[in-house]
């Protein structure tokens, strides 16, 4: 068997509505034989589905590549689907036959084919900025549908209905993007939701991102909602129809009366217009919309994953609290909002008030929430049974505080829904240890609470903001959760938008803070770091390309912000934020700021000077190689002894200096040494912040100390990850200790409870523990790297699968009761594999008769200083040590 699946266009599944003027075309390979790699392809793109006429074939193309591959020359023109499928020959000739046909299709390619106007609720409207309107139009057809699509955005967010139903399954459409440099547009395919003869499309308007209290103070873009809609009906008898957003739209206030990202939402369901979306309704005493002069100039076709409802969260239990509230708790602290159904007269009010936790009496603790309200009011209509749910406002919360509500509420009356940018899984973790794998759920969790279109970095208090430090710092771990690359895409090119004409990146993307809140080390970092992180995990030149000069727009900014172009040594700096080495009421940790803002910049230089390699910017390639090696020369001079010590003598400068590769010969040497005094002075406790946690084990591992790094995971005192674990929660922590062993909290002005930084770990269970890691020079796992450390004591056993651009691997290793190890690896088809195995005696590399008769897909066998290193082709492997 050998066969091409999943095809792809732009990491998309048959995608509606992209712009991209050159798409790129992605596949898999399946087959039941061992080693078997892609040596041609064809690929051919048609108008019609049964290809009878050819757009475009490349002909049989000599090559390996089966991800990104350009339609070079493909002419796109805009509202067009194309259909394309793909053939492929492997090493010995054979063919798959043509795959299943795949479509994309296009949306408004330019902003020039916008005919629509920019529609808002009329100035002079009584309650105005605070309730949220609704708009509408009514049109006829005048023959059987074929097609339609609706292309729509707005300032605010918005939710649109066609004949009464919702369009779509997405939630806080357009998205956060910087706003006056981007707005998305959706495209949505219609085509069943209209009829012929009267259809009435449907429009509600909320605050969002663009009008809500975002930050710390007023609405940052704008301060009128408006909405931009066309919809494109082609009708079977060849007739098109085209109906946009203008001045004959009617306006009216909605039942929402105030909607707030922060605060909650508040609906009156007495004020509900029963049909105000269907043909029929009188709509006199509607008003006509106002047409806002807005550009369309910034709008851009949607580029990450829709923000969807994933999951439904069943409540627990109904408590009562010690001072007679009544809290219903989900057993799990999440992000979306809560489903509810309750009886009441008209006029009766409920309110529903979120928090993360208890305090340590039992009651609902919102200190940590400043200034966030979370509340959601719902006034009945006292129409039997009333459900309801909130739109344009999202909670973080475990716990829920309940007013209003019958004596006679059950669970059944609540459910948690979920919501966040839905993005593929692609990684599994689990391990012997049941800690362990609460750990690894708990970062699950908090991605999940954190990703909902920006890369927040909490979901509940004042803030949840788009920190540039916490994402770098957890982009590697969620690379491996989920196929992030659409969504960090879109995240990056609002970097791009928001960074100063000097390089320096702000604090927050999208900005939304004051212009000094710029450039700290570990935070604008960013701007390199994750594009690259984006290359190696998914083989994405594309990105390197698009960021390339933003990459080098940072770099440039630490190199001309220091006393001395080698040293960063000036600025204002986070330092390794929440790090339990820091003075009494400082967030900033122990390690010296001036050593750490260095130690990024030496590794911003460093990957920059791979990237120009990669993009064949040859003379940038030497000049930041140059550059790197004045920084190494400079920091041994600015930071080490004459005697080879690192001088600042905490765990996070080592790690950092070790990590980024600043220190050579005897200095390092000393330093690893030094680094394992200080985990073992420190009682195998992490010391370290937000910039030191993410690297901590993986420079322990990888310098020989793999059971130091061990011990550091399996920690169950403060602070560590397991100590969150002992006090309850179910998602990460912003300090090591949010909540103490008395029951008392870290101070509520910085203490959030799900917050995925400290998560950075997770990259370490997927790197180290399972041991599967995309090789470097050969990115996007076409060449991917086995190699576990299996520890002597604390687990038994691991299993790590990882769903990359060419298919899983799989790596799980067990001890058995006779003290064999067995490790077993599964390779996908079109790459190839390094597996390293540490110690002696191993078996499972060659058959009888050793290399000469090597068991069929392994390619090599090298004997190394501590084991074997084997290279294989793909197919599943397994190898024992005795």
């Amino acid at each position: 068997m050998f066969a091409v699946k999943d095809l792809r266009c732009e990491y998309k599944k048959n995608p509606l509505g992209i712009d991209v003027a050159c798409p790129r075309i992605s596949w898999r390979l399946e087959t039941d034989e061992r080693a078997i790699l892609q040596s041609a392809y064809r690929i051919q793109v048609s108008d019609q589905v049964s290809f009878a006429d050819m757009l475009w074939d490349s002909g049989k193309v000599i090559s390996d590549i089966s991800v990104h591959v350009e339609l070079t020359g493909l002419p796109v023109y805009s509202c067009k689907r194309y259909y394309y499928r793909i053939q492929v020959w492997n090493q010995r000739e054979e063919t798959t036959g043509w795959s299943e046909t795949a479509f994309w299709e296009t949306g408004l390619m330019s902003d020039k084919e916008w005919t629509a106007s920019w529609i808002s609720e009329p100035r002079d409207t009584s309650a105005s900025g605070e309730v949220c309107p609704m708009l509408r139009k009514a049109f006829a057809l005048g023959g059987a549908v074929r097609e339609a699509r609706i292309y729509a955005t707005a300032l605010g967010v918005y939710e649109l209905t066609l004949n009464g139903q919702k369009v779509g399954d997405r939630f806080f459409t357009p998205g956060w993007t910087s706003y006056r440099h981007r707005i998305q547009y959706q495209t949505y395919d219609v085509t069943e939701q209209l009829q012929q003869g009267d259809n009435v499309i449907g429009a509600v308007l909320g605050k969002g991102w663009y009008m809500s209290e975002i930050g710390w103070g007023d609405p940052k873009y704008g301060d009128r909602l408006a909405l931009l809609l066309q919809l494109h009906v082609l009708l079977e008898n060849g007739e098109k129809f085209v109906l946009v957003s203008d001045a004959t739209w009617k306006v009216s206030e909605s039942p929402i009366r105030m909607s707030e990202i922060y605060h909650g939402e508040t609906y009156d369901a007495r004020l509900e217009q029963p049909g105000w979306g269907e043909a029929g309704f009188d709509d006199r005493h509607w008003r006509k919309a106002d047409i806002l002069i807005q550009t369309k100039e910034t709008l851009v076709a949607d580029e990450s994953d829709p923000v969807q409802r994933v999951l439904t969260v069943r409540p627990v239990e109904i408590l009562t609290a010690p001072n007679g509230d009544r809290i219903i708790d989900f057993g799990q602290n999440m992000v979306g909002w809560v489903n509810f159904t309750v009886k009441g007269n008209a006029g009766d009010e409920v309110v529903l008030r979120h928090a993360e936790v208890l305090d340590r009496e039992g009651n609902l603790y919102t200190e940590n929430l400043r200034r966030a309200k979370q509340t959601v009011r719902y006034v009945l209509k006292g129409d039997g049974d009333e459900t309801f749910e909130p739109r344009f406002s999202f909670q973080g919360f475990r716990y829920v505080m309940i007013e209003g509500f019958p004596e006679t509420v059950t669970l059944d009356d609540f459910r948690g829904m979920v919501l966040h940018s839905n993005m593929e899984e692609t990684g599994f973790f689990e391990c012997s240890e049941p800690l362990i794998n609460r750990l690894y759920q708990n970062i699950e969790w908090s991605l999940r609470g954190n990703f909902l279109d920006v890369p927040t970095d909490c979901p509940q208090r004042d803030e949840r903001l788009g920190w540039t430090g916490d994402a770098q710092v957890f982009i590697r771990t969620a690379a491996y959760l989920r196929n992030v690359n659409p969504f960090f895409t879109k995240w990056l090119r609002d970097l791009r938008a928001d960074q100063a004409a000097d390089g320096g990146v702000p604090y927050v993307v999208p900005n939304v803070m004051e212009q000094t809140a710029f450039s700290s080390a570990g935070w604008g970092d960013a701007a390199v770091i994750c594009p690259w992180t984006l290359f190696l995990y998914y083989g994405d030149v594309r990105i390197l390309e698009e960021q390339y000069e933003s990459m080098k727009a940072w770099v440039e900014y630490m190199r001309s912000d220091g006393e001395d172009e080698h040293l960063w040594n000036t600025g204002i700096h986070f330092g390794d934020w929440l790090a339990s080495d820091g003075r009494p009421g400082s967030y900033s940790g122990g390690t010296d700021k001036d050593i750490i803002a260095t130690a990024f910049y030496g590794y911003s230089v460093s990957i920059l000077q791979k990237a120009a390699a990669v993009l064949n910017r040859k003379e940038d390639e030497a000049v930041y190689r140059l550059l790197y090696d004045h920084i190494v020369d400079a920091f041994h001079k600015e930071f080490v002894t004459t005697t080879g010590r690192l001088a600042v003598p905490t765990q996070t400068a080592h790690v950092l200096a070790l990590m980024f590769g600043l220190l050579r010969g005897d200095a390092k040497k000393r330093a690893v040494r030094k680094l394992s005094e200080l985990v073992e002075e420190s009682g195998y406790h992490v010391t370290t912040g937000f910039l030191g946690t993410p690297y901590i084990n993986h420079v322990l591992a990888d310098n020989g100390n793999a059971e130091a790094a061990y011990r550091l995971l399996l920690q169950k005192e403060s602070p560590s990850w397991l100590y969150q674990i002992g006090q309850g929660a179910s998602t990460v922590w912003e300090h090591w200790d949010g909540i103490r062993k008395d029951g008392s909290f870290r101070n509520p002005e910085m203490n959030s409870f799900n917050h995925y930084a400290y998560g950075a770990i997770g990259d370490w269970l997927f790197r180290c523990v399972a041991g599967i890691e995309p090789d470097e020079e050969n990115p996007g796992y076409k060449k991917i790297k086995i190699h576990p450390h299996i520890p002597q004591d604390g687990l038994t056993w691991a299993t790590g699968r990882v769903n990359t651009v060419y298919g899983e691997v799989r790596s799980a290793w067990r001890k058995q009761p006779d003290g064999t190890i067995e490790l077993q690896a599964a390779i996908p088809p079109n790459t190839t594999a390094d597996i390293v195995l540490r110690g002696a005696g191993w078996q499972g590399m060659s058959g009888p008769g050793g290399a000469e008769h090597r068991e069929e897909g392994v390619i090599d066998v090298a004997e190394t200083d501590d084991g074997y290193l084997v290279t294989v082709g793909s197919g599943t492997y397994s190898f024992v040590r005795h």
